[in-house]
């Protein structure tokens, strides 16, 4: 089985403003924030079972590196309302999170038909490879599926087998919601990395210490450099 996964990209202008109270040593919440969605991208564009990954953004900044890593952008359209994209039916929603990850199904649904379509944040900057693909392959299994956050309220990842509608739900509460709507929540270790979003201090604090990808680990690395005193 064959996926196409859609990513939502906020942009640097109105991402992770839980983060603003790093110290001053880190990269600024919206650099930070880039780095996960580039980070999440590469873990998914890297696995075998993935067809492709459509990012969705409305900033043209955001979206530049995103489809150099090969993803496909799809341009958000703020103030439209949201059509599922199994159904046409418009997707109750004024929230932009939501409607932006429903213009991504409809997409997905319409470019790639004949694939399985998962829904990530894209705020997992320590997803790995071998997580993905333990996720897609349980997820065959159902028709609808869900990853609940670390926490167990939230949702990081949305799953629906190709031909299957899929409603997004994201914000407070999530988990709840999708499971009502008949997603089942996969069984995966407390600690998979697909499981670990980060909104605030202490989720960033943690992955570090698991582990982050390549685009998250050099732009703090290039943050906390001392200058030498030549530099000073």
């Amino acid at each position: 089985m064959r996926w196409v996964c859609v990513v939502p990209v906020k942009g640097s202008a109105n991402a992770k403003s839980r983060l603003s109270a790093l110290p001053e040593t880190f990269p600024a919440r919206g650099e930070l924030a880039e780095a996960f969605a580039q980070d999440t991208v590469a873990a998914l564009l890297a696995a075998e079972m993935v067809q492709q990954v459509l990012v969705v953004t409305a900033d043209p900044a955001a979206a530049a590196p995103l489809k150099a890593l090969g993803a496909q952008i799809v341009p958000e359209m703020p103030h439209a309302s949201a059509s599922d994209a199994g159904t046409g039916a418009c997707v109750a929603t004024r929230d932009p999170l939501n409607a932006a990850i429903a213009e991504g199904i409809r997409v997905a649904h319409e470019q790639y038909p004949l694939c399985s379509v998962a829904v990530l944040t894209g705020d997992l900057p320590a997803l790995t490879v071998a997580d993905v693909e333990s996720t897609l392959t349980a997820a065959t299994a159902h028709d609808l599926a869900m990853v609940a956050d670390e926490e167990g309220t939230g949702t990081t990842t949305l799953l629906a087998r190709a031909g299957i509608t899929l409603t997004p739900r994201f914000g407070p509460g999530s988990r709840a919601a999708h499971e009502t709507a008949g997603h089942v929540p996969l069984d995966l270790p407390a600690t998979a990395s697909i499981r670990r979003d980060v909104d605030t201090v202490d989720n960033l604090a943690e992955v570090l210490r698991r582990g982050v990808g390549a685009h998250t680990s050099a732009l703090i690395a290039r943050s906390q450099q001392v200058p030498g005193p030549e530099g000073r």
